[in-house]
């Protein structure tokens, strides 16, 4: 219990001072941006690794599928276990096993042992990401935590976006004659250094470890998310085949199965992974409708940009990035801006962004289907007004699920939102992708005008995840209300 009071003293002077604890946040961002690039980062530099260690299709497949899917299942139970055994514990635990994995990435002399520790990789950034919100609503005075949302849109949506442009540079650096083995290396001397910073600057924020794990949650929710994300992440690669769909039934039956054990526990005054009466919140339940659209936007649309300027107008993938650069720009500046505009206009900001991203995405689908051919100038006003609304939302998104949780349960709270994202960004792949495939048609009408047809209808799919995202917004109370 005086772990719980000493948390409960530091974050009130905290909030009384009306600091930022700059440090942390500083420390535990460099973190997140680290997890979140090494989801993107790789695709670079699969055709390198392809060809020097002799990976067929399927294990490529792997080298992405390992770090998302341990990533997406373990979120909430690392979330649990910060709660359980001290944030800051398993934060460092998170830096020290990813730092690890990312050195045995760089040194796999076989494509097995590469999968294998970009699974554990995968399992090091569930401990480390999900600490980020919960510092965030535990440390940072209520009334600064838009601005600082903010900044975490900023991290999420810098690692999206330039993941592809920062791979590019390091392996055409190709320092020490590296290759592709830097986009791991360069992780080293980076969580060597955070694991040290966050030692002298992150704070303890223990909960009492009186309370024990639920185990029976924890194999019932691993199970039902890995159900569901498997297929997600693989299906569209291996064309739908026949176990997708027991897969996802067996998913929908698990998580049935776990909401029935959590009551059970909480009739039992027990300690669930996840109280359900979280998402008797509508701010909660709302936002993570939010979340999980936007994150599918997100991450599918720049897949489907990366591969349409790679595959059909054959830009480097420094050259793909920089396509990107405006996009990023825009994101940038507007996040800053929301920050400061949400306390003044409240969900109006979220409105007016959803509604850019919609005119964004369907203005880039309306040009190439009626317009010339697909050429990066011609898409760049279409990404800019993208990046303009998704710096509006996407970022305030995270502070709008999270604005009515008391800090008590920010640490599950925390790992649902970070799992909503992975699960999203799968969702977004998965149907944007077969959207996309199915309509590149090379051997047809070429390579640039099949980009272009497959580009627009991949601008129309993604429209509709804008549109879903929308509604949830306007669905959401009008101002959100802080816990202090």
């Amino acid at each position: 219990m005086a772990s719980s009071q000493q948390t409960e003293i530091r974050t009130v002077v905290t909030e009384k001072a009306g600091a930022i604890p700059k440090a942390t946040m500083a420390v535990v961002m460099a973190a997140m941006f680290m997890a979140v690039l090494d989801s993107f980062i790789v695709v670079v530099a699969n055709p390198a690794i392809v060809t020097d260690l002799n990976a067929s299709p399927s294990n490529t497949q792997w080298i992405l599928a390992g770090y998302q899917l341990s990533y997406a299942v373990f979120i909430i139970t690392a979330s649990r276990l910060a709660d359980l055994y001290g944030r800051k514990q398993i934060f460092l635990i998170g830096i020290a096993l990813f730092t690890l994995a990312s050195v045995a990435c760089a040194l796999s002399p076989n494509v097995g042992i590469l999968i294998a520790s970009r699974v554990i990789q995968g399992f090091g950034a569930a401990l480390m990401v999900p600490q980020v919100f919960a510092y965030v609503t535990i440390l940072v005075p209520a009334a600064k935590r838009h601005s600082v949302f903010g900044a975490i849109g900023i991290v999420l949506g810098m690692a999206t976006i330039g993941g592809q442009l920062i791979g590019g540079l390091l392996i055409g650096a190709d320092l020490f004659g590296s290759g592709w083995r830097m986009v791991f290396w360069v992780n080293a001397p980076i969580g060597i250094a955070l694991f040290l910073l966050a030692m002298r600057h992150v704070p303890k924020t223990d909960t009492p470890a009186l309370r024990k794990l639920d185990m029976s949650g924890v194999l019932v929710l691993s199970a039902a998310l890995f159900l569901l994300v498997l297929p997600l992440i693989q299906g569209q690669e291996a064309g739908w085949p026949w176990w997708v769909w027991p897969s996802f039934a067996g998913s929908a039956i698990m998580f049935g199965v776990f909401a029935k054990v959590e009551r059970g526990l909480e009739r039992r005054d027990g300690d669930p992974l996840v109280p359900l009466t979280l998402f008797g919140q509508r701010s909660f339940s709302l936002g993570l409708v939010l979340v999980i659209a936007a994150y599918a936007l997100v991450y599918s649309y720049n897949l489907a940009l990366s591969v349409t300027m790679q595959e059909s107008l054959h830009l480097s993938a420094l050259g793909a990035g920089l396509v990107q650069s405006p996009q990023a720009t825009a994101f940038f500046v507007f996040s800053l801006a929301a920050g400061r505009l949400i306390p003044k206009y409240g969900r109006r900001v979220l409105e007016a962004g959803v509604i850019l991203m919609a005119v964004g995405y369907l203005s880039s689908g309306l040009l190439l289907v009626t317009g010339p051919r697909i050429t990066p100038l011609l898409l760049i006003p279409s990404l800019i007004l993208q990046g303009i609304g998704g710096g509006l939302v996407i970022p305030q998104a995270l502070n709008t699920v999270l604005s009515r949780v008391r800090p008590e349960s920010a640490g599950v709270a925390s790992g649902v939102l970070s799992t909503a994202q992975q699960v999203g960004g799968a969702i977004g792949v998965a149907i944007i992708g077969a959207l996309y495939f199915s309509a590149y048609h090379p051997e047809q009408v070429g390579r640039v005008t099949a980009g272009g047809d497959a580009f627009a209808v991949a601008s129309f799919g993604v429209l509709v995840f804008a549109v879903i995202a929308g509604i949830a917004v306007y669905l959401l109370p009008k101002r959100p209300k802080a816990q202090g």
